[in-house]
């Protein structure tokens, strides 16, 4: 809960004020900083303090636009708290458009809460962490699917932490996978430092994808009222949610190799036995068919259209017969019209 100044090593904002600054986490071959852009919104009212962060993997896009867009196209006049926004985590691997940092190719979302004497990537992760993660009470990490893939809008999140589920549910998605998170992940660290956190993942690297960025902003916009940051807003439900544990849900793999055309997309509905997507050589004198093992929702679908024996077609979780019905042929991944608050 801030009250008066927000404080970083460097640096602070008092109430009332923003600050846009380039925080230094590192140093390149030729000795010139690297610097990570933040945006600090400290509101007139005290509240809660939120990070927004998006692009810890370079080339996902999705998320930045989200957090750019509360920072500089929402009005914060009203504000009950302070906003930690930061659009790009991992400068390096974004200048280059690749997931993993340059250096020695290591990811920084398994590098939390960092080390500031171990690895470049441990380094720049503790620098981040210590001064923008830790201090929060609360926080949203955006993310999109691997180069190839693409994913719906769905939340990743502790649902056994009692503040990580209720942050979870105000973000307001249709689906929740309940996960702890790998050891180094960005939700996982700072949840366990006191900072509630939950994973957004939304459509595919590389691109702008403006109604999922949308989807994004009603989610930030809900997760704003449910925890007073904007108390005169309400909080947002999605109409129908389902929370998927893992043991109903699954990646169906490639059992062959050759070019693959998928049945089915993102956000589909499909029946336990319907065709999922067909594999065959270059001549087609050999195909593979991939059924749906049971009635789901797919999650993630491949985009990428060859793969080898082993490769992801597609995400699948487990619906119960209460939500199949509240589905009710719903495309998921359609546009609502957002609703956060825009200068």
């Amino acid at each position: 809960m801030t009250e008066g100044a927000f404080t970083y090593n460097g640096g602070k904002v008092d109430p009332g004020e923003t600050a846009n600054i380039r925080y230094s986490i590192s140093e390149t071959y030729l000795g010139d900083p690297i610097r990570v852009p933040v945006t600090i919104v400290n509101g007139t009212e005290p509240g809660p303090t939120i990070f927004l962060s998006a692009a810890a993997h370079g080339d996902e896009l999705n998320g930045i636009e989200v957090v750019r867009e509360v920072a500089f196209e929402w009005e914060h006049d009203d504000l009950h708290g302070t906003l930690i926004l930061l659009p790009v985590l991992n400068v390096p691997a974004f200048l280059f458009q690749q997931r993993y940092l340059p250096i020695y190719d290591r990811d920084l979302n398994r590098s939390f809460p960092g080390d500031q004497t171990s690895t470049s990537a441990k380094r720049m992760a503790y620098q981040l962490f210590k001064n923008f993660m830790e201090p929060a009470d609360l926080g949203i990490d955006f993310h999109t699917s691997t180069r190839g893939r693409t994913n719906m809008l769905h939340v990743r999140a502790d649902m056994a932490d009692e503040e990580v589920s209720r942050l979870a549910h105000a973000f307001g998605s249709h689906v929740i996978i309940d996960s702890e998170g790998s050891e180094g992940t960005l939700r996982r660290e700072a949840t366990d430092v006191g900072a509630p956190t939950i994973t957004i993942e939304m459509g595919e690297a590389h691109r702008f994808q403006r109604p999922l960025i949308d989807r994004a902003l009603d989610g930030v916009a809900s997760v704003f009222a449910e925890y007073g940051l904007w108390p005169d807003e309400p909080v947002h439900w999605p109409g129908w949610r389902t929370i998927i544990d893992t043991k109903h849900k699954t990646w169906l793999r490639s059992d062959a190799g050759g070019l693959v055309e998928m049945h089915v997309e993102r956000g589909d509905m499909v029946e336990e036995g319907a065709p999922i997507a067909t594999i065959s050589n270059p001549f087609k004198t050999e195909t593979t068919h991939v059924e749906a093992p049971f009635t789901g929702l797919l999650v993630g679908v491949l985009e990428n259209p060859v793969v080898y024996p082993g490769n992801p077609l597609c995400h699948i979780v487990e619906l119960d017969d209460r939500t199949r019905r509240a589905f009710s042929g719903t495309l998921v991944d359609s546009h609502e019209e957002h609703r956060g608050r825009k200068s």
